[in-house]
């Protein structure tokens, strides 16, 4: 009877793996079906896909923007990994191959998530466990590579609000824009007060957090208050190990401004590949406000808002086309990311089967 049971044990953790796979892809077919049918379920004028005329060839600028920007985010994160690792770490594996799984599956994580509180959590593991980094190392890569985003989005974003038109063109957009940049530029904004001026910080924090508290936002004040007090005392310390670093601290902010003009530039080539007629900076400029405006909207990737505002962008083809358009560009912007984190997950069970550390 022993003997059988021990038999059985294998086939039943067999059976298991494999409906936690099917579960997995039960999950991610459901998350891109609801947002899928939350921003494009109602679009009941959609021109039928054969009668839509398309200038294919500009798609490709359109997925070579996305191919290029995500692998210069990958190098970003190997070259901090690559930089900052112990040595006798990585326990065998290529860096560049760790630094690709931490970003797809830390984009994966983000845009599954609301309010993208998912990606961070798992690189740290993935950082540690896989790549041999300490704690306090895989921390800093995860956090200084969302800085580093966040301080070239804030210079990008700047950058068009005072050279462009959108001031004269659409106030409303610009007004909720900045909006969105200040909570874009919260994190960044206290890790540099907090690096020099650590006593100002604790009082700003509980200023805002009081301030939250007393609008009902924040239920838990003093909680919030250490909460946020140990995310910037984390935040500091790595960005203090980054700057230790010579050259790396400029090579990861430049390395996060091409990704970002990159993605930004991705509704261009859409938007005239379905016959729009718009300038390169004024759309460019316009889809870096709409991606500020949107930023604290709470839902994984940023569903259903995304849609409604980034109306604004492709609003200059016709209403057919639109519905088309737009369905391209979040393919480039979001489902693309749940797509590429499946497909390295099953990559990763693939390599585990095989007696392969994954």
């Amino acid at each position: 009877m022993e003997e059988k049971d021990i038999n059985k044990a294998p086939k039943k953790n067999k059976k298991l793996k494999i409906l936690m796979v099917l579960l997995f892809i039960v999950i991610n077919a459901a998350v891109i079906a609801i947002t899928a049918f939350s921003e494009f379920g109602n679009s009941e004028n959609a021109a039928e896909l054969s009668e839509v005329k398309i200038n294919w060839w500009l798609l490709i600028p359109a997925a070579l923007c996305f191919v290029i920007a995500i692998n210069t985010e990958i190098e970003k994160y190997r070259l901090m990994i690559k930089t900052m690792a112990e040595p006798g770490a990585f326990k065998g594996h290529d860096d560049r191959k760790l630094a690709r799984r931490v970003v797809i599956l830390g984009r994966y994580y983000d845009n599954i998530t609301p309010a993208a509180i998912g990606g961070q959590p798992f690189q740290i593991y993935y950082l540690h466990k896989k790549g041999g980094l300490s704690t306090g190392l895989s921390t800093a890569v995860s956090l200084f590579g969302m800085i580093s985003i966040q301080i070239a989005f804030i210079a990008i974003a700047l950058f068009c609000f005072i050279f462009s038109s959108l001031a004269q063109e659409n106030a409303a957009l610009l007004i909720t824009a900045l909006l969105g940049l200040l909570f874009y530029a919260f994190w960044p904004f206290m890790v540099f007060i907090a690096l020099f001026f650590p006593k100002t910080t604790t009082k700003i924090i509980t200023l805002i957090v009081r301030f939250l508290a007393k609008i009902k936002i924040v239920k838990n004040r003093d909680r919030a208050i250490k909460k946020t007090e140990e995310n910037v005392t984390e935040y500091v310390r790595s960005v203090k190990i980054i700057l230790k670093k010579p050259g790396l601290f400029f090579k990861t902010i430049g390395l996060s401004f091409v990704f970002n003009i990159l993605v930004a530039m991705i509704p261009y080539f859409v938007l005239t590949a379905f016959g729009g007629d718009v300038s390169f900076f004024s759309c460019f400029a316009l889809t870096i406000a709409v991606m500020s405006a949107v930023y604290f909207i709470p839902t994984p990737g940023n569903s259903g808002a995304a849609e409604g505002t980034f109306y604004m962008v492709f609003s200059a083809l016709s209403t057919g086309y639109v519905f088309w358009a737009m369905l391209f560009w979040r393919l480039f912007s979001y489902y693309i990311y749940i797509i590429m984190g499946v497909i390295t997950y099953f990559i990763m069970q693939l390599e585990k089967r095989r007696g392969k550390d994954a």
